[in-house]
């Protein structure tokens, strides 16, 4: 109700408020469990925004999605890792963590803010497609950065075979996913047992994968993806309205669960970093805050206009479009829950017993870079 009075995005308001219950004392520490955000929030998120996007845009607009869901997060672990070795003092593993942990913008508040601002249906598309993708670009760097942290050896030529592997095996296996429980939806023929189904599914196309080593993202976008292309021939439409109807509400729920909880941890956060003074707080959050607004920026224009220099057929297809679209693709690159989740996880220390080094430090910038970007 107050974000409608103020004409803003309820996730600004809800995050202002969790911060705020945070520091009210004599109140309980809420600890945000990484495995309750990864395991249990983000699996029917991601589902739903991959049913809902229409697969033939998906497809259509697939080379600046994977752009921005691979090259830009790519970019930016990289840009970030730079600077926390250079300047911050940190190892290149940890600085790796770090730039994996602050890439991938949020799935959810800039879309928030997007429809609000009634863009044009082609940048919300890709928006869209790169708040599906970049998670799991995301979150297979940050694996092999915590495992190279931990056991101080790295392997490019291995970590490029994985990561293929972990992308190829999971669009198959969501796909599968996404046929069984098209059929046994069909053949429930009951609208409580097919949305009951249709709940289940994100988390059977997640956490198998997820268990194995993979992201579990791209298998349940995959997934999501195959409903939507296929659903409507299997699925009656009473279903579908009452599925709707489901989804909408518990989507909105989470989404604004998801927010209070971000704020909320501003308390526990604070307390965890006595050991350093507030200049140096300031100044790394601040600058890796920059650094990443800037590298967004930096890949986005190129990434937009380049492909359409070099192939005529490309330009001709698909003219380039006014420097106001790519720049607000850059300009909503907020952040959000998944960063935070990912900065919970790492470990408390390494093969060798030593505290994993900066972690709290870590955790601070990753809490400011979401705030300050949101």
């Amino acid at each position: 109700v107050i974000a409608e009075r103020l004409k803003t995005a309820p996730s600004i308001v809800l995050v202002v408020a969790g911060i705020g219950m945070a520091l009210i004392p004599g109140l309980p520490r809420i600890q945000l469990a990484p495995e309750v955000v990864l395991l249990v929030i983000l699996p029917p998120l991601i589902y739903s925004a991959g049913v809902s996007m229409s697969w033939r845009e998906f497809r259509f607009n697939l080379r600046p999605i994977t752009l921005l869901a691979f090259g830009c997060v790519v970019f930016t672990t990289c840009a970030v890792a730079i600077a926390a070795h250079y300047l911050l003092n940190f190892s290149w593993a940890t600085g790796f963590v770090l730039g994996a942990i602050v890439a991938p913008p949020d799935v959810v508040a800039p879309l928030a803010i997007a429809r609000r601002l009634a863009l044009p249906r082609r940048l919300l598309v890709v928006l869209e497609g790169e708040g599906l993708a970049n998670d799991a670009t995301a979150l297979i760097l940050y694996r092999f950065a915590v495992a190279a942290a931990a056991t101080g050896t790295f392997s490019l030529p291995e970590a490029v075979g994985t990561f293929t592997l972990i992308v190829v095996g999971e669009i198959f296996y969501g796909i599968a996913v996404g046929w069984l429980s098209l059929r046994l939806r069909q053949w429930a023929h009951e609208p409580r047992v097919e949305i009951t189904l249709s709940l289940m599914t994100p988390y059977l196309a997640f956490w198998v994968p997820e268990h194995l080593g993979g992201s579990g993202v791209l298998a349940t976008v995959a997934c999501g993806l195959y409903v939507s292309w296929n659903g409507p021939r299997l699925i009656s439409s009473a279903t579908r309205l009452q599925g709707i109807f489901f989804w909408n509400l518990l989507v909105y729920l989470v989404e604004g669960l998801v927010f209070l909880l971000t704020g909320s941890q501003a308390r526990a956060l604070i307390d965890r970093v006595h050991g350093f003074s507030i200049r140096e707080l300031v100044v790394a959050t601040l600058g890796i805050t920059l650094l990443v607004i800037a590298a967004r920026f930096i890949w986005i224009f190129p990434a937009t206009y380049i492909p359409r220099w070099v192939s005529s057929s490309l330009a001709k297809r698909d003219p380039s479009p006014p420097w106001q679209g790519p720049f607000t693709i850059g300009f909503v690159g907020v952040r959000g829950v998944v960063s935070l989740a990912a900065a919970l996880a790492i470990p408390f220390a390494l093969n060798n017993g030593e505290p994993f080094p900066h972690r709290d430090l870590i955790l601070f910038i990753t809490f400011g870079v979401i705030i300050i970007t949101l």
